[in-house]
């Protein structure tokens, strides 16, 4: 009786969500039981693999009998393994985490995910979540500039993306690729609409080195490999910044990339019951403010503060993203990208 009482409330959930009426979904004992007997939840997460492993650590210290796989890997990677894997008919991923906003308004549109709203999403702006329930924002940050202040005297930094076509920055710039990563496919396209591809073109011939991940160009500034940052997530600098790394964060004048990066379930989970509650507990004002502190990211939990020292986004003038207008752009940004700058 329990389990067809519990398998009605998740239809008239799916029901309602379907409706435009989301509402929260509890972790309750019938919904543990069964995420207990599945035995594990698969996350696909483009957060870096440091904060990854002290979200999924947590998980097992609260849920003991389950178990967290971690699949990390750039957003744009992310999307084209599920692509890959549902072409296919393969349905490994239970809980999706990405850095490009405009995969879930895809996944939704192909019918991929499930209705879900965690308790703690109903107190979230409305602008940071789904009105239908099938996704929010578990995580933002920021794409920033930043130099090696051991190289880079700060009288000499660069302000703002113009100062980077300066001839005395050829050859020690390094940028993420938006090939591979959300948040640099995020703040390129933020970057074409402020200053446009001419900008980029001058760019690509200041010699930039040209790395994957927003979450490798904080670590190549701080080695010295080169001085100064394009593109990077505000969460590794501050990462870098608390392990004493010589680094500096720059909020460009022009303007700050703002990248939500959001969370759901996929309709076909093979672990459907374990996926909500490691989505509830993603969520949790606990979780958020872990991994605000340890993890640097932003938080638009309610509850969440911002650790001592870090800039508040109030006076941060911000470039907000838009997902909805950069889905039918992507293959061209890319693509255009690429014959500038390389793979």
């Amino acid at each position: 009786m329990k389990r067809l009482i519990a398998a009605f409330l998740f239809a008239m959930a799916a029901m309602l969500a379907v409706a435009g009426t989301a509402y929260a979904q509890e972790t309750t004992p019938e919904m543990l039981a069964a995420a207990s007997k599945e035995g594990k939840v698969v996350w696909y997460t483009s957060v870096d693999v440091k904060v990854a492993e002290v979200v999924a650590k947590a998980f097992r210290a609260q849920y003991p009998a389950l178990e967290v796989d971690v699949e990390r890997a750039g957003s744009e990677r992310v999307f084209q393994r599920i692509s890959q894997e549902y072409s296919s008919a393969i349905h490994n991923v239970d809980v999706v985490n990405s850095s490009d906003a405009s995969h879930f308004l895809y996944w939704k549109q192909q019918k991929w995910l499930a209705p879900h709203t965690p308790p703690d999403v109903m107190r979230f702006p409305a602008q940071f979540k789904d009105p239908e329930g099938y996704f929010a924002t578990w995580r933002a940050t920021l794409s920033v500039m930043g130099y090696n202040t051991k190289l880079v005297d700060a009288k000499d930094a660069p302000t703002g993306y113009v100062d980077l076509l300066d001839p005395k920055w050829k050859g020690k710039l390094v940028k993420s690729h938006p090939g591979y990563s959300g948040t640099s496919l995020t703040g390129t396209f933020a970057i074409i609409k402020l200053l446009g591809w001419d900008y980029l073109e001058k760019l690509s011939k200041q010699g930039v080195l040209q790395l994957q991940s927003t979450t490798a160009t904080p670590k190549s500034i701080a080695s010295g490999e080169r001085v100064v940052m394009v593109d990077g997530n505000e969460y590794n600098m501050f990462i870098e910044i608390d392990a004493k790394s010589s680094v500096k964060i720059v909020y460009p004048k022009e303007g700050t990339p703002f990248v939500t990066s959001p969370s759901a379930i996929f309709a076909e989970a093979p672990h459907p019951n374990a996926a909500r509650v490691f989505e509830n507990f993603l969520f949790t004002a606990k979780i958020q403010q872990l991994t605000a502190s340890e993890g640097g990211t932003r938080s638009v939990h309610p509850d969440v503060k911002d650790p001592p020292g870090r800039t508040p986004l109030s006076t941060i003038k911000l470039l907000p993203d838009d997902p909805a207008a950069m889905l039918p752009q992507i293959a061209d940004i890319k693509k255009r990208y690429t014959a500038l700058f390389g793979n």
